[in-house]
């Protein structure tokens, strides 16, 4: 009853009501909060710590840089959301925060289309600062056998070269990726390798044009740590996995490169393996054994999940997708 009452108490003051709003669509910065809010930072901070304290949001730092969002566990969590759910929809100070919000994820979608059309030439180079991609695409193949056959999706497919790596393994291989600029340099590269079972779509990795169950195989290579809402973007890759099929991940462990968000537009400074696991398992997945590659400074993590739940999972609630290009 007290940690109820203590909710409560933390949750009854207009600001600290929007921020509730606010984090129940997305992982915010104290500066995106103080943003949207125009209020103080100092100001700001202060009704995050007591609904960091009451446990209705949760904080995490990532490099020099702290992010909220709301709780979505135990029974502060289930507070937290009714909290939310009760706002009227009509209100217009939520209304207004929302479009500032709104505003904020646009600049963020736009920063990481420019980047994306700068370097789209020399993606696959890129990449390979990070990590030996022969050894990343070694494990990838040993997840995808030889004459696995079926469908695959490769989200985010930038250049193309998982759809060529993976293509010839199964019956027909589709990448998908919001920039026209990536898909115009995918496409030519796998026109040029001869696989007339692989294509290319422009899609929103938020919103994936296909039903439910549609794909053998689904691939997320090196894009979570450009995702706003990496978890939504798992959630709509487990809806279009079939029953048994299998989800690959490509990513980074946690580091301290801040500059990695500056210069390229990374969103995320990696993902832990107890975080990428615990988003599958909510999701009717079941999570292998990790594959770590150590690198300097950065080490690549491949993530697998295998499709145990007949029922599909449904996409979680989030704001409308924003455009890029």
């Amino acid at each position: 009853m007290e940690k109820l009452l203590g909710g409560l108490r933390a949750a009854a003051e207009p600001t600290r009501l929007r921020l509730l709003a606010l984090c129940a669509h997305g992982e915010l910065s104290v500066g995106e909060l103080t943003q949207i809010l125009g209020q103080s930072q100092p100001r700001v901070s202060r009704h995050l710590k007591l609904l960091c304290d009451a446990g209705l949001l949760e904080r995490f730092r990532e490099g020099t840089s702290a992010f909220f969002h709301l709780a979505n566990e135990g029974a502060a969590g289930r507070l937290a959301q009714m909290l939310v759910d009760t706002i009227p929809p009509g209100d217009g100070v939520a209304a207004l925060d929302l479009e500032r919000l709104a505003g904020i994820k646009q600049d963020r979608a736009m920063a990481a289309a420019k980047y994306f059309q700068a370097v789209a030439p020399k993606w696959d180079e890129v990449r390979s600062l990070y990590v030996d991609e022969r050894e990343v695409e070694r494990f990838l193949l040993d997840l995808v056998p030889a004459d696995s056959g079926g469908e695959l999706l490769d989200i985010g497919t930038g250049t193309g070269r998982i759809v060529e790596l993976l293509a010839p393994r199964v019956d027909h291989a589709i990448g998908v990726d919001l920039s026209r600029s990536m898909l115009a340099f995918a496409r030519a590269k796998l026109e040029g390798a001869n696989l007339p079972n692989a294509s290319i779509r422009q899609s929103d990795m938020y919103q994936l044009p296909w039903q439910a169950a549609s794909f053998d195989f689904v691939t997320i290579h090196q894009v979570l740590h450009f995702a706003d809402e990496p978890a939504s973007v798992i959630a709509e890759a487990a809806r279009v996995l079939r029953q048994g099929g299998q989800l690959i991940i490509v990513d980074f462990m946690p580091h301290d490169l801040g500059h990695l968000r500056t210069e390229h537009a990374h969103r995320r400074l990696g993902f832990g393996d107890g975080e990428v696991e615990a988003w599958c398992r909510r999701l009717g997945l079941e999570p292998g054994k990790p594959i770590h590659l150590p690198g300097d400074p950065l080490t690549v993590a491949i993530w697998s999940a295998k499709c145990v739940k007949v029922r599909q999972p449904q996409l979680p609630v989030r704001l409308a997708a924003v455009g890029g290009e």
